[in-house]
């Protein structure tokens, strides 16, 4: 494919077994650049190996992270992906057919979907897991990162289209993996709401496991995947009231914030 003046951005931190599949499945892009937080993997030398420009920058945040590997662009325009997610070849073939036109224009962004690949297979029904929309192209002097240490958003002003086909999200290879990356956006996310005082509500407790999981189950059609879906939405569900507990401790037990660094830290699961 021929080159196009674009970006493809990737953060990492040991991604060493999914990083080269995430590179490669954007051919067409004139610069692939890797933002690295210190692997102590293969990481930064696969990236190099598939033709990628690694650039080392310490833990910032996911937010402040991304907008960090937008300034070290090359082209204005950029693609976002994660290391654990790649182009299927009919998005590639979308995009290579309508970047042109997208980059002569005016607009700040484009959606894309996404599609999770969960234990294996894909999953069919969930609906946050098929086709979830995502802002993953933009133009770096229209668009810009939330500074949230996660769940960050790209933020901008003005329609943008969406595009057709859908890039892949290989989600968690086991369920291991998703309850350390649980402790991980946890203490994220309660670092965020310290910062913006955000009262203390445990009275919600009792509800929130219930009101989460029949969210995810029942109103996002979890069930319809069988018991993936309902690990998929028992997580999450998990997730909602582990926060709030979470935020408790850390308010009441100021000290327990530097305590559970230390120890995410030991583990390598504090970024």
């Amino acid at each position: 494919m021929p080159a196009l003046p674009l970006t493809l951005a990737v953060i990492t931190h040991n991604e060493a077994d999914t990083i080269a599949r995430c590179l490669d499945s954007v051919p067409f892009a004139a610069e692939k650049l890797v933002v690295d937080s210190g692997s102590d993997d293969d990481t930064v030398a696969i990236a190099q190996a598939h033709g990628a420009r690694v650039v080392h920058q310490d833990w910032l945040g996911f937010g402040a992270q991304r907008n960090f590997a937008s300034g070290q662009c090359s082209h204005d325009w950029i693609l976002v992906l994660d290391a654990d997610e790649y182009l299927s070849p009919e998005l590639a073939g979308e995009l290579q057919q309508r970047l042109p036109t997208l980059m002569a224009s005016d607009t700040p962004a484009a959606w894309l979907r996404r599609s999770t690949i969960y234990m294996g297979r894909p999953m069919r029904w969930y609906r946050p897991a098929v086709g979830e929309k995502l802002a993953r192209l933009y133009h770096r002097g229209r668009a810009r990162w939330s500074d949230a240490r996660v769940h960050e958003s790209l933020r901008f002003d003005g329609a943008a289209p969406t595009l057709r086909a859908t890039f892949n999200h290989t989600n968690n290879p086991t369920l291991v993996h998703k309850q350390l990356k649980v402790l991980r956006y946890t203490e994220l996310k309660c670092r965020d709401w310290l910062d913006k005082r955000k009262p203390v509500r445990m009275w919600q407790a009792p509800f929130v496991f219930a009101l989460a999981f029949l969210k995810d189950y029942v109103f996002r059609l979890a069930f319809l995947d069988g018991w993936r879906g309902f690990m998929i939405a028992h997580t999450a569900a998990s997730y909602a009231i582990y926060k709030r507990m979470r935020h408790y401790e850390m308010v009441h037990s100021p000290d327990s914030v530097a305590r559970a660094a230390g120890l995410l830290h030991k583990h390598e699961i504090d970024r």
